[in-house]
């Protein structure tokens, strides 16, 4: 896993070392199921082949670090806890205004995945997120055994109604992922993991 240390261009700083061990704990929480250090290891893992496509993958790399880091369930309040937190911390580790900015910036379009045209550090970013649904048959149930974990205080007939909601939602955007790369990478096999997703859901 990329660390926060060479993203940051910074190393032994007590700032960046304070900030990595805050930051760890967080994804580390022991509320979360999905967004984990395991998401978190898998979107940076996913930003390299996309991050040349990036205008400043640093500021990408950073925005994955931070893109969960509030985690209490509550779209939207998490990743504006979220941009907040790297607002708050950034500065302290000698990171640049307009970097900083730009990563809180990235971070809250994650809450919905939407942004401009030619919006190239966004569209790394949110298409890294969801790389995970275009995942391997078993790597998709396993993601979707996981959310269901995360939201088991919903009742199932809720879930259900409000799982196939989201999925819809992901099957009529078109493309669902935003850079080329991330298109060839994962987009067939995310349609057809949700797909089939909707099918049981649905049966």
């Amino acid at each position: 896993m990329t660390t926060l240390g060479p993203v940051l261009g910074l190393h032994g700083s007590p700032a960046v070392s304070a900030l990595a061990a805050e930051l760890s704990a967080r994804w580390a929480e022991p509320h979360r199921r999905y967004h984990t250090t395991t998401h978190l290891r898998a979107v940076l893992a996913a930003i390299e082949p996309l991050a040349a496509l990036a205008e400043d993958a640093g500021a990408v790399r950073l925005a994955a670090w931070f893109h969960d880091a509030v985690y209490e369930g509550r779209p939207g309040w998490d990743e504006e806890r979220s941009a907040q937190l790297a607002e708050a911390r950034l500065p302290a580790c000698g990171v640049a205004p307009a970097r900083v900015r730009e990563v809180a910036r990235i971070v809250r379009v994650t809450a919905g995945h939407a942004y401009d045209p030619g919006d190239a550090n966004a569209a790394v970013l949110c298409d890294a997120d969801l790389s995970v649904l275009g995942g391997s048959l078993q790597e998709y149930e396993a993601y979707a055994r996981a959310v269901r974990e995360e939201y088991r205080h919903v009742p199932d007939e809720l879930f259900r109604t409000g799982r196939s909601a989201v999925l819809r939602a992901l099957l009529g955007e078109d493309p669902l992922y935003g850079t080329a790369a991330g298109r060839d990478l994962w987009e067939r096999r995310a349609r057809e993991n949700m797909t089939r997703e909707l099918a049981a859901l649905s049966g």
